[in-house]
């Protein structure tokens, strides 16, 4: 084999190699679609708009998330918001609890917010606070899971969100504290840790940074690459969701958590990961295993759980943070959940 064709054969075999490593995610994304297409054609053409619905339905919160991102770092605000963050942390912990249960963010849209506030240096403690909040409850999900199932319900799902980003946000707190969880981000999405090379270097903030060519090339180099990676995994997210809504049928999530006592708390907490479709369409799941006979505890473990650590979601997660971060983002979700549920069933039983 002459010198040029092996050379040849060497980039080719790097270019695959480069291809694989760093975008396998689309290949395997695009792959998932083409088989569907061939395969199953109404449930590809079904499951291509639902991502593209999804997508443009999260396009807002996304791309608002990127830039505030994406400026901070060209202007160097980041310091500013990182040192906002370095006041009592358990105040931080309270507030972002409580940003959290009102904020209008979904499971998945919460995911780009999250990165944008590590990436800043923003306090792990805090950030897991709002991350385990957010999805649970926002004021329209409050009006409609009074209207679904009532008004009590709604108020418990509420403190059950802040209950649950405080534990989160505590826990968190105490393993940092202890030596733990040091640079939660994986590599290449951005330097979250707990903020101390922003917070203790004061620089000076540029707030018109597109003055400065090497800033501007900054703003669009960072939103570039924090869009790209953020949506080849809410892609793939909103794709696993499509096929959820399509191939898990109510039914069987009934005959599954049906029943009452404190054991199918635990049980809707464990099946609310894979079952929970979203928000809205869990609700009158809940609302119809409830007149079969599960206790309102269980259906709000089911909720709660869901609603956090929803599969699309985990996928999101498990692309941003390190595998501790996200084994305890898990844990403390179930946990939390199990004992929101629990709570509510004693609470309605004495």
């Amino acid at each position: 084999m002459s010198e040029l064709a092996i050379s040849l054969r060497d980039r080719a075999g790097g270019f695959a190699q480069h291809v694989w490593s760093k975008e396998r995610v689309w290949l395997f994304c695009a792959l998932l679609i083409a088989a569907l297409l061939v395969f199953l054609p109404p449930q590809g053409v079904a499951s291509a708009q639902f991502v593209i619905e999804a997508l443009i339905s999260v396009a807002p919160f996304l791309l608002l998330s990127i830039g505030i991102a994406a400026y901070a770092g060209a202007s160097g605000a980041d310091g500013l918001i990182a040192r906002a963050f370095t006041g009592s942390p358990m105040t931080m912990i309270l507030i972002a609890s409580l940003a959290g249960g009102l904020s209008p963010f979904c499971s998945c849209g919460v995911i780009p917010l999250i990165a944008a506030l590590l990436a800043m240096g923003v306090p792990l403690s805090a950030v897991m606070a709002f991350w385990l909040a957010s999805p649970v409850m926002d004021p329209s999900m409050f009006v409609l899971t009074t209207g679904v199932l009532n008004l009590e319900f709604a108020i418990a799902k509420t403190l059950s969100a802040v209950a649950l980003g405080v534990f989160g946000g505590i826990t968190v707190h105490a393993l940092v504290g202890a030596g733990q969880l040091s640079n939660p981000l994986r590599e290449g999405v951005g330097n979250g840790g707990c903020g101390g090379s922003k917070v203790r270097t004061a620089k000076p903030v540029v707030w018109a940074f597109w003055s400065e060519p090497a800033r501007t090339e900054k703003f669009g180099n960072e939103a570039l690459k924090t869009l790209l990676f953020l949506g080849k995994w809410l892609t793939l997210a909103f794709l696993l969701e499509s096929l959820m809504v399509a191939w898990v049928p109510a039914d069987l999530v009934g005959s599954v958590l049906g029943g009452a006592g404190v054991a199918p708390i635990a049980l809707a907490t464990i099946v609310g990961v894979p079952a929970y479709l979203n928000g809205y369409a869990a609700l009158p799941i809940v609302s119809g295993l409830i007149d079969q006979g599960m206790t309102r505890g269980a259906g709000l473990a089911f909720l709660v759980a869901g609603g956090v650590t929803s599969i699309p979601a985990a996928i999101a997660v498990w692309a941003l943070v390190k595998k501790p971060v996200f084994v305890l983002y898990v844990v403390l979700a179930l946990v939390g959940s199990f004992l929101s549920g629990l709570l509510f069933h004693l609470w309605l039983a004495a």
